[in-house]
């Protein structure tokens, strides 16, 4: 068996476990794959009409179907490529026996399965990222090599953005953050019809938020508070569940990335408060892939691999091409808090 060809290299990825991610599983779960470059996606809005009164006798009136935006966007390329280390299978792998157990071709195996799985965790942590950004700001920024900077906007209401200024920030004077989270669901309440089930914390939001003597009084922090949702998590991927607070989730955020630089940064920025709905309907889209050895299918991801063979190496490839939409944008909203 070839262990490199196409067919090999995409069983592999099909198989592999994805680490978990917050916001991506959370709210984005659904998958869209496009025939094409690029990718279509509706933005609905939240149907707040009357079922029309009429005489029994009469004929029943017809209710026109209520319009949605369709946008369309080519997303951005991701292709990461990476060197497969063509004396691997000469070398001992972690944890194995000192002198070496296993066949060269037995650790070629693991070690391209090792390969693989780490250029998977990349892109789903540049789905997370992707994630987290159209949920907060209502909008996702793409910018690459080659690649001109674009802002796909999804349209969220420009109200449901706040940052709360001197005198109002959670920890001033008489400020009361419950009361804020009340009114900032309501505003999502009144805008979609969509409840707030969630309220996602950066890590300095949450101890400002836990000082609050309000808060202290009230907070369950069961696991599933009142019963009423045991199978609630105490953590998914980089999120950790810290209770109840009537209908709200309170979570706190602490995920990171490395930026081009080798810079960490937050994906939650510092001072974040997010309410989200799980009513966002959040799918994740991927254009085909453009390369003729993957049939120009349509794909989450599209592995290959190949030799230069002087001097003797072997690239691996990852192929991508996503995108993620929140179909409902207004059944979120975000306050800078600090």
């Amino acid at each position: 068996m070839d262990l490199f060809s196409t067919n090999t290299l995409t069983a592999v990825v099909d198989s592999l476990i994805r680490p978990p991610s917050f916001f991506l599983d959370r709210y984005f779960p659904t998958i869209e794959t496009s025939e094409t470059e690029e990718i279509h996606f509706d933005v609905t809005d939240a149907e707040e009409r009357l079922a029309p009164f009429v005489s029994p006798l009469v004929e029943g009136k017809i209710v026109e179907s209520q319009g949605f935006n369709t946008k369309t966007f080519k997303p951005a390329y991701i292709k990461d490529k990476v060197v497969f280390d063509p004396f691997s299978p000469l070398k001992r792998r972690a944890g194995e026996a000192i002198g070496g157990s296993a066949r060269p071709m037995d650790r070629t195996a693991a070690n391209l399965a090792d390969a693989l799985a780490k250029q998977s965790v990349r892109l789903t942590r540049r789905l997370e990222v992707m994630a987290a950004e159209a949920l907060r700001a209502g909008q996702v920024t793409v910018a690459g090599d080659g690649y001109p900077t674009v802002v796909v906007d999804y349209g969220r209401n420009a109200g449901h953005t706040v940052t709360l200024g001197a005198g109002s920030k959670w920890g001033d004077a008489g400020i009361k953050p419950l009361d804020d989270l009340e009114d900032w669901a309501t505003t999502v309440l009144d805008d979609s019809g969509s409840t707030i089930t969630d309220v996602v914390m950066s890590p300095d939001a949450w101890r400002k938020f836990r000082e609050d003597a309000d808060v202290k009084a009230i907070l369950d922090n069961r696991r599933g508070g009142d019963g009423s949702n045991l199978s609630l998590v105490r953590r998914l991927g980089h999120a950790t569940f810290q209770g109840n607070i009537g209908d709200f989730d309170i979570w706190v955020y602490g995920g990171k990335y490395k930026d081009s630089a080798g810079v960490r940064q937050s994906i939650l920025p510092a001072g974040t408060v997010m309410l989200l709905s799980s009513d966002v309907d959040g799918r994740r889209h991927f254009g085909a892939i453009r390369d003729e050895e993957a049939g120009f299918q349509a794909r989450e991801m599209f592995p290959k691999s190949w030799i230069k063979k002087d001097p003797s190496v072997r690239y691996l490839l990852m192929q991508s091409a996503p995108l993620t939409v929140p179909y409902r944008p207004d059944a979120t909203f975000t306050a800078t808090v600090l």
